[in-house]
Order: C-alpha cells, then sequence, then structure tokens
C-alpha cells in the first residue's frame, strides 16, 4: 500500500496560486495545471474581462478560479491585486509569474523604448510581484513558493536581436537566486523554470519560418520545440511540498538544448 506521505506529494488541494499573466498561452496552461492537482487558483492580466474568461473555464472543469485586473509594473495595482485574492481566495501560497513580453531589434538598433519595456515587464515586474507576495507571506508568518518562467536565453545568447530579451531573463536568474537566498529564513522558495523556444503566439512567426524551425529543432536533442503542456509538470512541483528543499534554481525544460551548449 502506498504511503500517504507520498500519495499526497504533489497535492495542492487548499493552497491559493496567484498566476501573472495568467491569460496567456504559458500562463494559463499552468493555472489549469495546479488547479487540477486541487489548487484555489486567481488569474491575473491586465484586463479583468479576459483573465474572468480564463477563470471561467476552471470553473468550468470543476476548479476553484477567479479572475483580476494586474498590471505588473505597478507596484500600486499588484498590491491591489494581492489583496484582492486574500480577500476572496485567502492568502497566497504560490506565485506563478508567467508575464513576459519581446521586442525584437539588432543591439546596434535597439530603442530606449523597446529596452525599458521589455525590462519594466520581464524584471521589475518580477520583482514587485515577488515582493508583494513575500510580503503578504511574510506578515502571516507562513511559507510558500515564487515560480517565475524565465527562458535558456537568461543564461544563452542568440544571433537575433535579443539584447533587451536576453538581459532582462539574464537578470532575472540571478534576482531568483538572491530572492532565494534572503527569504528563505521565512520559509519561501524561489525558483524558476526556464523553456527554450515554446509553441506560443508570442513566437509564432518565427516557428512558421521553416529554416528557423529546421535550424531550431536540429539543435535540440529530443527534436522538437516546447509545448505549454511540457511546463504543468515542472510548475506542480515548485508549487507543492515535492519541492520543499528546492530553492534558488532556474530549471532547464528545453529538450537538452543547453546539454550540447
Amino acid at each position: 500500500m502506498v504511503s500517504d506521505r507520498y500519495a499526497n506529494l504533489f497535492s495542492l488541494g487548499g493552497k491559493v496560486v496567484l498566476t501573472a499573466g495568467g491569460s496567456g498561452a504559458i500562463g494559463s496552461e499552468l493555472a489549469a495545471a495546479v488547479a487540477a492537482y486541487g489548487a484555489k487558483v486567481a488569474i491575473a492580466s491586465r484586463s479583468e474581462t479576459v483573465s474572468s474568461e480564463v477563470s471561467a473555464r476552471l470553473v468550468a472543469a470543476g476548479g476553484e478560479a477567479i479572475g483580476i485586473s494586474i498590471d505588473v509594473t505597478d507596484a500600486a495595482s499588484v498590491q491591489e491585486g494581492v489583496s484582492a485574492v486574500e480577500e476572496r481566495l485567502g492568502p497566497v501560497d504560490v506565485l506563478i509569474n508567467a508575464a513576459g513580453t519581446h521586442i525584437e531589434q539588432p543591439a546596434e538598433q535597439v530603442t530606449l523604448e523597446a529596452w525599458d519595456t521589455v525590462l519594466d515587464v520581464n524584471l521589475r515586474g518580477a520583482f514587485i510581484l515577488s515582493q508583494a507576495v513575500a510580503r503578504s507571506m511574510i506578515a502571516c508568518n507562513r511559507g510558500g513558493s515564487l515560480i517565475h518562467v524565465t527562458s535558456v536565453r537568461s543564461g544563452l545568447g542568440i544571433r537575433r536581436g535579443y539584447a533587451a530579451y536576453c538581459a532582462s531573463k539574464g537578470g532575472l536568474a540571478v534576482l531568483i537566486k538572491q530572492l532565494a537566498t534572503e527569504w528563505a529564513t521565512y520559509g519561501i522558495r524561489v525558483n524558476g523554470i526556464a523553456p527554450t523556444f515554446t509553441r506560443t503566439p508570442l513566437v509564432k512567426e518565427y516557428l512558421s519560418d521553416p529554416e528557423f524551425y529546421g535550424a531550431l529543432v536540429n539543435r535540440i536533442p529530443l527534436g522538437r520545440v516546447c509545448e505549454t503542456a511540457d511546463l504543468a509538470g515542472i510548475a506542480i512541483f515548485l508549487a507543492s511540498d515535492a519541492s520543499a528543499f528546492i530553492t534558488g534554481q532556474n530549471i532547464l525544460v528545453d529538450g537538452g538544448v543547453t546539454a550540447t551548449q
């Protein structure tokens, strides 16, 4: 007979998960995954209408979910969002940050406007979210798990105009280590999920280019790009007690591509 200790290792029953960027392809996939394991989920995006549409699908599938509006680059907006989740679902146990953006420009042509936009969402926003949720966890004297979607480009360059994107994700990878180090004393774990090119609307144009796609897949030992479903298991793992002794890590979900570089 399987011990309950292990049978319930991945259970998220009763946990409250705030998913920023929860209406996007990756965010909505991860939200559905943790909801399937019993979590109460708050879907957060710029549009409460869109967030509510995603949360309604989770409710229709038997889960408990709400939709809220958050601008991750605005500290007041994020704090209001965290407070709204606490009022409606309870204290946040897990943050999944899937909010992100990308503007491709050759490095010599990158505008400061584009640079600021990418860094504001991908790095500044990640810190604002982390700080707001951690403050709540500390005030409630309860630990938790902060999970950020990063990228293999947090540690690798690419022969395209990714200067702002790589800088933002590289900064986030180090920020994860720093926050994990500082907040471990409060029982707060901080980790990253670093996929390779993932099939989402953000990279649809790239993956539709046969030459680019062929070269990309040829470099990935498992012979395909990442699908959003490939990220679900690691999100459940990092949100659950199964990863209770893991913090400060940026876990690669890349089909082996970084093993060759």
